[in-house]
């Protein structure tokens, strides 16, 4: 198969109809000179001259016409195609795996600005409490992790801030919440996919004195959450998880002490899809998502 240089090929196609180099440096966003040296390019490889040069002015030569009205109809079984191809990417949903609480918690409540920048783009969501073991049967994931998955994309979205959380009926209650020594006398609210938040919290922290495995364990995070709003206790919080009970005062943060973990919720999906329509749409949107907050 006998094939041009397909940019200068893309900058003749322009150019043998618009017959201005300027109008096609225009069209392409790039110099007139860029344009002057593709065409060379072009006619050093077919071994001919496709335009006259006068006066400031082009047009076609006689062998410059007869190529482009050859190349015409590849030129519209491309675009034909590509069309096809794009119309047959808008078809397919986006399927998008999150983790429950985070999926619940931060990534719902903002899921109707997406749709509304793209009211018929279709997304199936899938939730879990587990970790994802791969991406075969999603396009997009949010996950914890340190980002170094093998052959994936892996965009830093959320950062992990614990911090102990209750409600302000506790927090007023008899039993005093003034530095992190009086948590010895509440119940700890914590999950079993994290047992290990106490304890970092705690050490981080200097704390002696408090066992971080004594209290009420659930099986997921929204579970522990929703003890600490009844009262029932302290739950060891992510900071961007329990940001909207905080603002709205249904939560409260006995201690201003945070512990920035070195793993973070990572936006991820292949390295093949990096180009994909859908996924760059949702992408773009929810790496701005975080930005904002």
């Amino acid at each position: 198969m006998k094939l041009p240089p397909l940019n200068p090929l893309r900058v003749f196609e322009s150019a043998s109809h618009t017959l201005s180099f300027t109008q096609t440096a225009r069209e392409l966003h790039v110099t007139t000179g860029a344009v002057s040296r593709q065409i060379r390019v072009l006619e050093e490889f077919l071994g001919m001259r496709l335009f006259e040069r006068a006066s400031g002015e082009v047009r076609l030569t006689p062998a410059g016409r007869e190529y482009r009205d050859d190349l015409s109809g590849a030129f519209e079984r491309i675009s034909q195609a590509t069309t096809k191809a794009l119309n047959r990417n808008r078809d397919q949903p986006l399927h998008v795996w999150c983790q429950m609480t985070f999926a619940m918690r931060w990534l719902l409540p903002r899921m109707a600005e997406f749709h509304a920048r793209h009211p018929d783009r279709d997304a199936v969501f899938t939730t879990s409490l587990k970790q994802l073991d791969n991406l075969s049967d999603a396009d997009v994931a949010i996950c914890i992790g340190h980002g170094d998955w093998p052959g994936v994309i892996a965009h830093r979205l959320v950062d992990i801030e614990l911090l102990p959380v209750c409600s302000p009926a506790l927090l007023a209650g008899p039993a005093p919440l003034r530095e992190p020594a009086d948590l010895a006398c509440h119940t700890l609210l914590q999950s079993s996919a994290r047992p290990d938040y106490w304890g970092r919290w705690l050490d981080a922290h200097g704390v002696e004195g408090v066992d971080p495995a004594h209290g009420l364990t659930f099986e997921n995070v929204t579970l522990a959450y929703q003890a600490a709003l009844q009262g029932m206790g302290v739950a060891m919080g992510q900071y961007a998880l329990v940001a909207e009970d905080l603002a709205a005062g249904r939560l409260v943060a006995p201690f201003a002490g945070r512990l920035v973990l070195d793993s973070a919720f990572y936006l991820v999906y292949p390295e093949r899809l990096q180009n994909d329509a859908h996924v760059r749409d949702f992408r773009d949107w929810v790496m701005a998502q975080a930005r904002a907050d």
